[in-house]
């Protein structure tokens, strides 16, 4: 697609979030979850309360890695022997990434779709040549301004065909292992071939920061938080598409119910998910042809 060079110039701070929500390195992992579920956010960037330059970052992944996904869950595993609550009163600095791709504030839009599509990177920094956070761009905020021109492509032809799935009644610490191990953010739930609905990420953080775990808890240990069925977690709403739909129709879709994938259905059946990252991949004047 060519219709872009008007996008070409624009620099990353005039379609990047500004206001910024962000937490200090002291905060507790709980409270950073909590600040992530209030707000609805996938990440959180970590800043020195003083200088508000970067430190890190914490995003929904790794809570689920934290959870029991990946390397992470050494901190609830190891060191606080499998005692969840001892874990999530750890310092947010025990489980942020340090090593963050960031932006000038005068890079431009070409130069984040890079980022984006090369390192597939939800969501980027900005920040100044002192370090300090001027905002934050996302996929979305990109697709934002990528979907304002039309375009024909159908879904199908853009959208991830080969999907793993998993069972309404799995355990939790089924679904943190396989996104973590596949690096997914989300996984359909299909039963009979019936889609039951989209685990997110977001749901998983969600479950944890409403306090709606503490409900599990009668020892404190990690198995009770994670044994809970999968489907007890699924959000009401699916929203869906189909294999014919524009990829245009799809990203207003998105933006309108604001969900990072649509499940794509065809004669009732489950046949591919299209994601915001396929979706700017498939705008994009950079795009190339990376799978």
């Amino acid at each position: 697609m060519n219709s872009h060079h008007d996008h070409d110039n624009r620099t990353v701070l005039s379609i990047a979030t500004s206001k910024v929500i962000s937490a200090p390195p002291t905060m507790r992992i709980f409270g950073a979850i909590e600040t992530l579920t209030q707000w609805g956010f996938r990440r959180l960037p970590i800043v020195d309360p003083g200088t508000h330059r970067l430190k890190g970052i914490i995003t929904a992944r790794d809570v689920i890695d934290f959870l029991g996904g990946g390397e992470l869950f050494n901190l609830i595993n190891v060191k606080h022997d499998g005692n969840f609550l001892a874990a999530i009163n750890e310092s947010v600095s025990k489980i942020m990434k340090t090593d963050v791709r960031t932006l000038h504030p005068d890079a431009t839009l070409n130069e984040a779709l890079d980022i984006i599509l090369r390192d597939r990177i939800g969501g980027i920094p900005i920040v100044d040549e002192d370090g300090v956070l001027n905002g934050i761009l996302t996929e979305r905020d990109v697709l934002k301004i990528l979907c304002r021109s039309h375009a024909a492509t159908p879904v199908e032809s853009v959208m991830t065909r080969s999907l793993l799935v998993q069972q309404p009644d799995c355990p939790l610490s089924t679904v943190t292992k396989v996104m973590t191990e596949h690096q997914f953010r989300r996984l359909p739930i299909v039963k009979n071939d019936v889609l039951f609905g989209i685990i997110t990420a977001t749901d998983i953080v969600r479950y944890i920061g409403t306090g709606r775990v503490f409900e599990k808890l009668v020892t404190g240990d990690v198995a009770e938080v994670m044994n809970i069925p999968v489907r007890d977690l699924l959000s009401g709403n699916l929203f869906t598409t189909d294999p014919d739909a524009t990829v245009t129709d799809a990203a207003r879709a998105m933006m309108a119910k604001k969900v990072g994938a649509l499940p794509v259905i065809d004669q009732s059946r489950l046949v591919g998910l299209i994601t915001e990252f396929d979706l700017v991949r498939a705008f994009s004047p950079v795009n190339g042809d990376r799978r």
